[in-house]
């Protein structure tokens, strides 16, 4: 195994991790900018106010991503998997 074969899965592995995380964390983002503002237009700050809606807006997120995450995650696998014998010999 080469070091440029180690490189190329280091650099698969963390472009499959982006973008799996990308669709929850811009959805965290997005809520939080909005129940941010919201909570800076009306004057209470209140922890719950905060974490109730992304939760929600993540749990959401999930079930509209989820498939899509599963399917690239089985794909990368299956790859890896695949090219395990053309990495070793």
């Amino acid at each position: 195994m080469t070091p440029e074969t180690v490189t190329t899965v280091i650099s698969e592995a963390l472009s499959v991790a982006s973008m799996l995380a990308a669709p929850l964390l811009l959805t965290a983002l997005a809520t939080g900018v909005f129940i941010g503002v919201l909570q800076a237009a009306t004057q209470v700050n209140e922890m719950t106010l905060s974490f109730i809606p992304k939760l929600l807006s993540l749990v959401i997120s999930l079930l509209i991503a989820g498939p899509w995450m599963l399917k690239v995650i089985i794909t990368f696998t299956r790859n890896l998997f695949n090219s395990i014998p053309g990495m070793i010999g």
